[in-house]
């Protein structure tokens, strides 16, 4: 029985994708911050015959709390997807930032994923698979102005947030040797609480994007390291493919961590 960790697996995609491993018999940690829609997900779950779930609950603008989501899991994992995401946010929103001070589509998006990646990669199987949920609205990082102190707006940020994932995807396929690290562009505008939220119109399923995403889960003789737009290999933006914006990435990345965590 494989087991799958899912973040972000109370809502869209998330909950299909659970749904769907879940009752193919996959042992699915779900993760979320709603308890109860936690709860409702693993009843589902095991209402249509699947093996119980186990419920984890954390909130990912708090890399703390994402050490102790990291810290609660044992044993051996198949398939980390990292899912949890928030969106550009609604007409007028202004700039917001996590519990840690970190801009916060940067530390939810990006940064939790890197940080619990990074800390659950000995826990993954030998030949196990890790799936970064990006998107297609990608947007080059201004290092100078990482947390964007100055011109912020929502979707800016997010659609850095993402192509932050796709960069840490080619780095961590280089460095795991016999697994796969992909990413994915899942769906466009997916009619998700996220994309209702934007005041955007939806034009996918959910549907949809969980047929692309459970490829990259599933699929035999898969590449590593690359970047999918729904079922297709795609090119993301041009600065994923550049290693030194990579490694100031890495470097920007370690460094928030520190400051937060002391």
């Amino acid at each position: 029985m494989q087991t799958i960790l899912i973040t972000g697996a109370t809502d869209g995609l998330g909950r299909e994708l659970a749904l769907r491993l879940g009752t193919s018999g996959a042992r699915v940690l779900v993760h979320g911050r709603n308890a109860v829609r936690a709860d409702r997900l693993r009843q589902d779950i095991r209402a249509a015959g699947g093996p119980e779930p186990e419920v984890l609950l954390a909130d990912l603008a708090s890399l703390r709390e994402v050490d102790k989501l990291a810290n609660s899991i044992s044993g051996e994992l198949d398939v980390i997807v990292n899912n949890a995401g928030i969106g550009g946010g609604r007409p007028g929103t202004t700039r917001e930032v996590s519990a840690d001070g970190i801009e916060l589509r940067f530390a939810v998006n990006y940064l939790a994923g890197y940080r619990l990646t990074r800390l659950l990669v000995p826990h993954l199987a030998p030949t196990g698979r890790i799936v970064n949920v990006a998107s297609a609205g990608q947007q080059a990082i201004d290092f100078d102005d990482p947390m964007m102190e100055r011109g912020w707006d929502g979707f800016s940020a997010y659609q850095r947030s993402k192509l932050a994932q796709i960069m840490f995807t080619i780095d961590l396929a280089a460095e795991l040797d016999g697994r796969l690290v992909n990413s994915l562009h899942p769906a466009t505008f997916m009619d998700t609480t996220m994309v209702n939220e934007s005041g955007v119109s939806p034009i996918s399923s959910v549907a949809e994007g969980a047929d692309a995403t459970m490829r990259l889960i599933t699929a035999p003789d898969l590449p590593t390291g690359r970047y999918f737009n729904g079922l297709r290999e795609a090119r993301a933006n041009q600065q994923a493919y550049d290693a030194a914006a990579r490694e100031r990435l890495r470097t920007l990345s370690d460094e928030l961590i520190a400051n937060a965590l002391g």
